[in-house]
């Protein structure tokens, strides 16, 4: 009888902390089914943003990215192309391939920021944008510039640019390069170029547009910062056809005013000025003629008195030669 209710005394035992345990996990079960039933909070359009943001809005309206989808050139070049889905990746906000929609025409908010809730504020909102989340669309922008010592020293996009706008930082495009190289740039006060007017980006920042247009509308974007041969000749076109040198720099020919136009130089302004697009091609062809003709002049001279030394040479030599096998006969 006493081990009969020493087992019952047990088994009540078990039996409420089975019962406490069961409620415990039923407890925190409807706690756990109560948060996942939580909606999440709603997400803030691209419309609400530009309520409070309105500076920046301003200078996105304008932007190339806010009228991605609707610039000219790119419908043109992409109903050209059958309209590919994959273009609308750059020009649209948030596309789905699998399905081809979109939130939004252009590149709007979200395309940078991500998802905003309505915790912000005061929750600050996320920026995804970086140099490489920017090369994403803009490849070829950021295959020129990983060549360039901008990447080395992680001077990216944003370094530059106003993300907003995406205009140049600096109303004027030298002010911003000064902005890091003033130091450097002191070298080049007195340069020919500077004299005329003629700033950093007109060189290094010059895009050549190709003879034809790609399909695709890619074309070089000029962050490369490289001055090549294509680059000169941009601007002296007439030099390299007529064959005329560029003319010497010297820090005191600047100094002196003593500047020299190869246009002027070779034609004269004012005759250059009137002529019409066709004389200016004959001029240029006249003067590569001319110049090939020269040319051609002074080959022969140079042939004509390496071709005659030879002969006296040969000559002269056969002449000692039977003088020398005289004397032995004799």
């Amino acid at each position: 009888m006493k081990q009969f209710l020493k087992s019952l005394k047990v088994s009540w035992s078990v039996l409420l902390g089975g019962l406490v345990g069961t409620a415990v996990l039923l407890f925190t079960m409807q706690i756990a089914l109560a948060q996942d039933d939580e909606p999440d909070a709603p997400i803030i359009p691209t419309q609400e943003c530009q309520e409070c943001h309105l500076d920046v809005a301003s200078h996105w309206e304008e932007s190339a990215h806010a009228n991605a989808y609707a610039n000219e050139v790119f419908q043109e070049k992409w109903v050209g192309l059958g309209e590919p889905a994959e273009c609308l990746a750059c020009h649209t906000t948030n596309f789905q391939p699998a399905t081809g929609e979109f939130d939004e025409e252009g590149v709007a908010c979200e395309s940078c920021h991500g998802e905003t809730t309505t915790e912000h504020p005061p929750e600050p909102v996320p920026i995804l944008a970086d140099t490489e989340y920017c090369g994403s669309c803009h490849t070829t922008s950021l295959g020129e510039w990983h060549q360039t010592g901008h990447a080395s020293e992680e001077i990216g996009c944003m370094d530059c640019h106003d993300p907003h706008s995406q205009q140049p930082l600096f109303e004027e495009s030298d002010a911003l390069c000064l902005n890091c190289h003033e130091d450097s740039a002191e070298n080049y006060l007195e340069d020919l170029h500077i004299q005329e007017g003629i700033g950093c980006m007109d060189c290094h920042g010059l895009v050549i547009p190709p003879e034809e247009m790609p399909d695709d509308g890619v074309v070089p974007t000029g962050h490369s910062f490289t001055i090549n041969s294509e680059t000169c000749v941009a601007c002296h076109t007439d030099t390299v056809h007529a064959g005329t040198a560029l003319p010497d720099y010297s820090h005191d020919a600047v100094a002196e005013g003593e500047l020299i136009d190869v246009l002027t130089a070779s034609a004269g302004e004012a005759e250059a000025d009137e002529l019409t697009p066709e004389q200016k091609l004959q001029t240029l062809e006249a003067a590569l003629a001319n110049r090939n003709l020269a040319l051609l002049f002074q080959g022969g001279v140079l042939g004509l008195v390496l071709g005659g030394s030879t002969a006296w040479f040969v000559a002269n030599n056969v002449r000692q030669r039977r003088e020398h096998e005289e004397r032995d006969e004799q």
